[in-house]
């Protein structure tokens, strides 16, 4: 089963003071977006070996420690390599649904994404257990070819047991409000709280700015690459694109509109041009029309004018 981490409700808010901070002006996202923190572990099955190290070191002359020798544990193994790619791509699947948030790894879910990214995570962790488990069914015998495949780097005493490695992999989802900017409520005094809700102000429209140019930036990298690729005339040279050319800036439109935590209303008015340009659009079509393909170009390009300044 899936973990999820919930924070319960602190007490009510402070009594207002006539020396209490004013209220800060970051726009409040707490009804629109929450915190989300993804944790996935996978045994790596690699292991530095020391003596191996040495050896190199001193067979060819060289100072102590400027040489590892990091040997894969179970060679190449497929099961383990299947779980660790899948682990990649789930990773970027989450960022590609979230926003960026904190350096401590927690990201932005807005609540109009949290049933699609919910599914969504729901689906990859179930997939994440079952490449474990056939990797685990699939354990002893891999120690049993690790040993003619590492020669005599293979050591026994580095394999762990089946339950210890099973430890190793986990998948953990946790699901955290999103307090407002200036929601604290503890008693240090009115001075130091007023300097406590400035420095979160200051985060927090900080972050919440970060979260934002990060969908203006992804906006941008998929418009920018269907400019480009539009960009022939039918008596030029064509140019070759993938269907994921559409499919890409169609994606756009869709996080432009669930990302839109803070009622942007340039990223709405954006949003509803691009749906209206790409309505019913194709990749076939884009290649064979020649008026399509411009048209569709002019839109994206009047799109891009109309980004936001972010140095991309």
């Amino acid at each position: 089963m899936q973990n999820v981490t919930t924070l319960q409700n602190v007490s009510e808010a402070l009594t207002s003071t006539p020396n209490q901070t004013p209220e800060l002006t970051a726009p409040s996202i707490g009804s629109s977006a929450m915190l989300i923190e993804l944790s996935v572990s996978t045994w790596t099955g690699r292991k530095l070996d020391k003596r191996a190290s040495k050896e190199v070191t001193t067979s060819n002359h060289a100072a102590s420690g400027v040489a590892n020798v990091n040997k894969k544990l179970l060679g190449d193994c497929a099961e383990l390599d299947a779980v660790q790619k899948f682990v990649a791509n789930a990773r970027n699947l989450h960022y590609s649904m979230t926003m960026p948030w904190s350096d401590t790894g927690m990201r932005l879910l807005p609540t109009a994404q949290y049933f699609k990214y919910h599914q969504t995570m729901t689906d990859i962790q179930n997939e994440f257990e079952r490449l474990v488990d056939l990797f685990m069914s699939a354990y002893d015998w891999e120690i049993m070819q690790a040993q003619a495949k590492l020669g005599d780097l293979f050591n026994m005493d580095e394999y762990p047991s089946g339950d210890k490695i099973r430890t190793k992999f986990g998948f953990r989802l946790n699901y955290i409000p999103l307090p407002d900017a200036g929601d604290f409520r503890i008693d240090i005094g009115n001075e130091a709280m007023a300097n406590v809700k400035s420095h979160y102000e200051t985060y927090y429209s900080t972050q919440l700015q970060t979260a934002m140019n990060d969908v203006w930036q992804r906006a941008y990298k998929a418009l920018s690459s269907m400019s480009e690729r539009l960009d022939y005339a039918d008596h030029e040279q064509k140019k070759i694109f993938r269907d994921t050319l559409v499919t890409n800036v169609i994606d756009i439109v869709e996080l432009l509109d669930v990302c839109n935590v803070t009622g942007d209303t340039q990223m709405t008015a954006l949003k509803m041009k691009l749906d209206e340009a790409l309505r019913g659009v194709t990749p076939e079509a884009l290649r064979e029309d020649a008026y399509l393909r411009a048209e569709t170009k002019r839109t994206v390009d009047d799109v891009i004018k109309s980004l936001p300044s972010l140095d991309v």
